[in-house]
């Protein structure tokens, strides 16, 4: 069985086409099978909500009169990146209020600008002839700005690792609060319905991609910071931290459902963004991957408390049983949490394939692939001379 983006397109305007979640197709695969299941629909929706550090937004504010070019600038005591033109900036999520800023980041600074609060914004410059004020402070808002669009460099890792604390401390990680003593278990992915897993070669997804993004359309505009296709793979997909993507969208039409600031004690500021990829059934192998099931998808389990990028994997567990509340270890039952929600996963998926079903959404051919093959290098201590 064949199929094309244009037939698969044609049916959705016409309102012929059959479009299931990622959860709903396992079932129809154990009942009918691949073959059956892949000729019965065209489009598999998938979806992802958790946090998302490698997350921020471009914004361009106008010109004041008189005008300035912005050295530096501040949305909410936020330090913003002023270095690319007079009146734009990127602000990162992770970025913190300047004092006491645990609580308050760039990625409160994004939601409060989706929800349509005013944000102050204080700049300084050194003057120049054409740019002569030196300051200004006042309010913007999302109906204020010429231009607000998030990009985010690194998004839906196509899988993660299971975060453990070996040490007799507590520690604080970007994977939440890890009790000493193997005393719990802390994980990120929505297995089954997450995008990256349902097409784990990429065979749909690359370049100019439309996808569900923070509950606006979006688009893949890079391969993600960190793609790495190295991992050994079970069942198909890798175990392991692996693809990731590079995503854009327009924040007006964006909605706090799907884009949610976090605060991470002891850790710093965070982002929860919400994506969903439409995967076209071209043939009988991609219907395959997206029946893929929790008890089939596996993550490593590593000791966060090991102070080195060489943490070995100490086992392997499914997805099945990280949600079950519990998974062994070491002859231990050791309990289980979610650092992103399998329920907001499954919303985003429901929400995109009732925009494809209403003619909303339209599937989009990649205007380029991913890399097939990608390593991340770290970062060595080196010499200028040994480096040139």
């Amino acid at each position: 069985m064949k199929r094309s983006y244009e037939e698969i397109n044609d049916k959705l305007s016409k309102g012929d086409a059959v479009v299931m979640t990622a959860e709903e197709v396992i079932g129809l695969v154990d009942s009918v099978g691949v073959e059956q299941a892949a000729a019965e629909v065209d489009v598999v929706t998938t979806g992802t909500f958790g946090a998302m550090c490698s997350s921020g937004a471009f914004l361009n504010f106008g010109h004041s009169d008189p005008p300035i070019k912005m050295g530096k600038l501040w949305l909410n005591d936020v330090p913003a990146y002023t270095g690319i033109a007079a009146v734009d900036c990127y602000i990162g999520a992770t970025e913190m209020m300047e004092g006491d800023g645990e609580d308050y980041g760039g990625a409160h600074v994004i939601e409060d600008l989706i929800a349509g609060k005013a944000v102050k914004l204080r700049a300084e410059s050194m003057g120049s002839d054409c740019y002569p004020r030196k300051e200004i402070e006042t309010f913007v808002s999302l109906d204020t700005l010429n231009e607000a669009y998030m990009f985010n460099p690194r998004n839906a890792y196509q899988n993660y690792a299971v975060g453990v604390n070996s040490s007799p401390r507590t520690l604080f990680t970007y994977m939440g609060k890890l009790l000493p003593r193997y005393k719990n278990a802390t994980y990120s992915s929505a297995g089954q319905l997450s995008p990256l897993l349902n097409d784990p070669e990429c065979r749909t997804i690359g370049l100019g991609t439309r996808i569900f993004l923070g509950g606006n359309e979006g688009y893949v505009s890079w391969q993600g910071t960190q793609y790495n296709t190295s991992h050994p793979t079970k069942n198909g997909v890798p175990v392991g931290n692996s693809r990731t993507l590079a995503v854009i969208g327009d924040l007006k039409g964006m909605s706090t459902d799907y884009v949610r600031a976090l605060s991470v004690h002891k850790y710093g500021i965070s982002i929860a963004v919400g994506i969903g990829i439409p995967i076209p059934v071209l043939d009988e192998d991609i219907m395959r991957a997206c029946a893929i099931r929790d008890e089939e998808i596996y993550a490593p389990v590593i000791d966060y408390s090991v102070q080195s990028r060489r943490r070995k994997t100490l086992a392997e567990v499914s997805y099945a049983d990280l949600r079950s509340g519990s998974i062994e270890l070491f002859d231990r039952k050791v309990k289980t949490s979610s650092l992103s929600s399998y329920p907001k996963a499954k919303a985003i998926a429901d929400e995109l394939k009732a925009w494809l079903d209403e003619g909303r959404f339209e599937i989009s051919r990649p205007v380029a692939p991913l890399p097939a093959e990608s390593k991340v290098k770290p970062l060595n201590i080196s010499t200028r001379e040994e480096l040139e």
